[in-house]
């Protein structure tokens, strides 16, 4: 037959005969076009745009999400590739040794890749279009967008997915015929055999990676919610991955040395195989069980943010938003009983209830902060050491917490929200004044109690005299030479709480806000409803990312350590065949490959809890900077979330034995 009409028979075969490492590359590669045509479905429906309400947000997110993961699917499909690229290397050395050219080879993996493209596209297409709809409606719930919207397949969604993995599949291409045409017919033959040499060095770079590693976790346990949280997110990431692959890939060789000089414990049949295993492939070894331990710590995390997130975003939106009606006043005089009696009659006819309804005035000031000491706040740009310090009266403190507290003259109660204060005396623009308590709760005053960046102070002064005192304190420290006209423009805020349906709630809000505004020194207004509704949405597209992302990774990491074992198994099966003829028994064989499984698996695991437990430092004052505090459900959320990947983990770990040794026997 010639060779042109026998080389895509030879194609189909190769994928054929090789199922075991070809299928699952097919099923991440269909996962993988799946999940990007599901993003890009999304992306270019204009309904979400044009007819939700909230739902830019939603869409900045999944346009940001969408290329992360194109970051992420070009290297693991590239990773995936080089596998099977060197798995074949002995099968293409063969056809080079029987004649074939290596410009027949390359056609060979042309006709490979495009079959695969095909098959990948297609069905990831055509999984993602019966499926679209359903993650559609996922984001739509989980943002809490309104569900009548209709979904509207488009030609860019198509196109986008064909051309994304055209130039994937183009690299792995270009990569397998690089490959080919720099090998010799008996280098190929060897390939997938081959060994690695003793590296060098590996005293210094392990205690480096150890150093480095360290150097990660030092960043993240000591970080602080404040400007440079973000910074140092990145910068204990980076280490963290570089000190994982050093100290795996110098550590582990340097512990396996370690083991191999003790003749105790080298010279028994259990540990021989094992560890003279282990240290034919040290560097590949030691890479696959850095990726492990990284991949896994990425589905930890990413799975502790989405869940606690997810529980946690009502109290996140009731944080940030207390009330869900708030007007403020500039030196107004709204009366207590004026708004009970509107609030009344909406009661009755929107047939919901009030849970508190709050009037009180107040002074807000910026100010700088030394110690227990306010002062003028700092020049333009020093965002960081800028406090909202606000003043109540004890009367207005009391009407809103119901509450019967009493101050003498020079006294205050303080509540900081960040942080406690934790001094006995507070100085205010050079006045001192001693701290009767320092209160925990108020209510417009959500406690976060994590750090001091964006904390706010509230102190609660005795009379309006001691209030227009440190008002006039204020003006002459910050230069305002008008003190009297300052000490008149007062602030008021009017603040509903209610409880019933959000419909009946908006309906309730809006004819509140109509009559508010008409009060005499209405300046301002905050719909509670409104703004908690657009932040669910925006925390509803992460977390839909989220889902998204902590199944990606997942398979990542499966993927990773299912091809491990799978070529060490194809690596050692005439090892073992060797050592069953020269009187190794089957149970010989099965501890040793136990003992070699299981330290595969147990290491990586190890390293991705203790990046965990390392990393939650830094996770909490994540999660605090989008407004969740609430550090028993982080808690409980790494618990829940540890306990459940162990259990897949051990799940991964005897399914994969099982593959091995199916392979090794």
């Amino acid at each position: 037959m010639n060779k042109w009409k026998l080389l895509p028979l030879m194609a189909l075969k190769g994928i054929a005969q090789n199922k075991t490492v070809y299928f699952p590359y097919l099923a991440v590669g269909i996962f993988s076009a799946f999940t990007y045509f599901i993003f890009s479905s999304i992306l270019y429906n204009e309904d979400l745009i044009k007819e939700l309400p909230r739902a830019a947000y939603t869409w900045m997110l999944l346009s940001i999400g969408r290329g992360l993961l194109s970051i992420i699917l070009i290297p693991f499909l590239y990773y995936a590739n080089s596998f099977l690229v060197k798995r074949r290397s002995r099968e293409f050395g063969l056809y080079s040794i029987l004649g074939l050219e290596k410009r027949h080879i390359g056609i060979l993996l042309l006709l490979e890749t495009v079959t695969i493209y095909v098959v990948v596209t297609v069905s990831g297409i055509i999984l993602g279009s019966v499926l679209s709809k359903l993650f559609f409606l996922l984001l739509l719930n989980i943002s809490h967008l309104p569900l009548d919207v209709d979904f509207v397949f488009t030609w860019e969604a198509f196109k986008d997915t064909f051309l994304f993995f055209s130039a994937a599949y183009l690299i792995n291409l270009g990569y397998g015929i690089l490959q080919i045409r720099k090998s010799r017919p008996v280098e190929l033959l060897s390939g997938s055999k081959k060994g690695e040499k003793q590296p060098k060095g590996i005293f210094f770079y392990g205690l480096l990676g150890a150093v480095i590693l360290i150097l990660g976790y030092k960043i993240s346990i000591s970080s602080a919610l404040n400007s440079m949280i973000f910074i140092d997110f990145f910068l204990a990431v980076f280490f963290v991955v570089i000190g994982t692959y050093l100290l795996f890939t110098s550590g582990s060789i340097l512990f396996l040395r370690i083991l191999k000089e003790n003749k105790k414990i080298f010279y028994k049949s259990q540990n021989f195989v094992t560890i003279s295993g282990m240290l034919y492939r040290m560097k590949k070894n030691a890479a696959s069980l850095a990726n492990i331990c990284i991949f896994s710590t990425m589905v930890i995390i990413t799975l502790i943010c989405t869940i606690t997130l997810y529980c946690g975003l009502d109290g996140i939106a009731h944080h940030d938003y207390p009330y869900d009606i708030r007007a403020d006043y500039g030196a107004g005089d709204v009366k207590q009983e004026d708004v009970e009696k509107q609030v009344k009659r909406l009661e009755e006819k929107y047939g919901i209830k009030r849970m508190r309804v709050d009037v009180y005035d107040f002074r807000r000031f910026s100010c700088s902060k030394n110690g227990n000491q306010f002062a003028p706040k700092l020049p333009a740009g020093n965002f960081e050491n800028t406090y909202e310090v606000f003043f109540l009266t004890l009367e207005d403190y009391n009407r809103i917490e119901n509450d019967n507290k009493a101050l003498k003259d020079g006294e205050v109660l303080l509540l900081a929200t960040g942080e406690d204060f934790g001094y006995k005396s507070v100085s205010f623009m050079g006045m001192q004044m001693t701290i009767a308590e320092e209160i925990k709760n108020l209510f417009p005053f959500p406690k976060a109690g994590r750090s001091d960046f964006g904390a706010q102070f509230v102190l609660i002064v005795k009379d309006k005299a001691a209030l227009d005192f440190c008002v006039e304190a204020f003006a002459k420290e910050n230069g305002i030479t008008e003190v009297e006209e300052f000490l008149e423009s007062g602030s008021q805020q009017v603040g509903i709480v209610l409880e019933g349906e959000d419909e009946y709630k908006q309906g309730f809000a809006d004819e509140m806000f109509t009559w508010l505004k008409e009060q005499e020194g209405y300046t301002s207004y905050l719909d509670g409803l409104e703004q908690r509704a657009e932040l669910e949405s925006m925390y509803g597209g992460l977390l839909f990312i989220g889902i998204i992302f902590g199944t990606v990774f997942f398979t990542c990491l499966i993927l990773i350590m299912y091809y491990k074992q799978i070529s060490e198994g194809y690596e050692d099966k005439e090892s073992f065949a060797i050592m069953q003829k020269v009187g190794m028994s089957d149970k010989e064989i099965k501890g040793t490959i136990r003992r070699q499984i299981l330290l595969v698996f147990l290491l990586p695991l190890a390293g991705a809890v203790f990046h965990t437990c390392a990393g939650m430092f830094m996770v909490n004052n994540l999660m605090a900077a989008l407004g969740l505090f609430d550090n028993f459900l982080m808690a409980m959320g790494m618990i829940f979330v540890l306990l459940l990947f162990v259990l897949i983990y051990g799940i991964s770990y005897i399914m994969t034995a099982r593959t091995y040794y199916g392979i090794v026997r």
